[in-house]
């Protein structure tokens, strides 16, 4: 009769659920899905290949950077890595329908394997910026954009291009050379894409997904 009597149920821990799961799992969950499908479906639109070596043009850039930008480094990392990780499953929703690891034997490997790292670098840039930056965000959000494609992604396909095709690396540097104006207004307009998500969806700009 002394003893305390206790509810049934227990309170979820803040932040869970009473299974221990983050509330907003789910929700991370789904919003890797999406942009990893995002970034498959803009291979949807036709390559254009470029230089004596035929590396193409894609969107794929491009899917890269929203994504990045949107999502910032953790889950922007993710989701490219899954649709980098799909791909090389053999699911045809890399460039040109392409998949299997056969790809990485060709002279775009490089470029490809790049892309969660460059995700990773945009979106940790963005998210500082955000946090930061009020005015100007298209501005500083196409930096950061550059900034995965100039530290990571043209290096490690400079680097793919030369292993692959035999070339000396400044030959392979010369023709990337070709996708840096694609890349600058891909930039552009994944920063301008994603400050416009931001006014619509605050919560994003705050990394909250929950």
């Amino acid at each position: 009769m002394g003893a305390d009597v206790h509810s049934a149920a227990e309170p979820e821990g803040r932040g869970g659920t009473r299974s221990g799961r983050p509330a907003g799992a789910p929700r991370e969950i789904a919003f890797i899905s999406v942009f990893a499908a995002l970034i498959a479906a803009l291979t949807l639109v036709p390559a254009i290949p470029v230089g004596p070596l035929g590396v193409p043009i894609t969107l794929q850039t491009l899917g890269v950077a929203l994504t990045a930008l949107v999502l910032g480094a953790r889950r922007a990392f993710a989701a490219v890595a899954l649709y980098v990780v799909v791909g090389l499953a053999g699911v045809p929703v890399l460039a040109g329908f392409s998949g299997g690891l056969g790809v990485l034997a060709g002279p775009s490997a490089g470029y490809l394997l790049a892309f969660p790292f460059a995700a990773l670098v945009s979106g940790g840039l963005a998210t500082v910026v955000l946090r930061k930056v009020t005015r100007r965000r298209p501005f500083w959000l196409f930096l950061c954009a550059m900034a995965g494609s100039i530290l990571v992604t043209h290096p490690m396909g400079i680097v793919g291009m030369s292993h692959n095709a035999h070339l000396p690396l400044w030959q392979a540097a010369g023709y990337d050379l070709a996708y840096w104006p694609g890349d600058i207004l891909k930039s552009l307009i994944a920063a301008i894409t994603a400050a416009t998500v931001f006014k619509a969806f605050p919560a994003l700009a705050r990394r909250d997904v929950t």
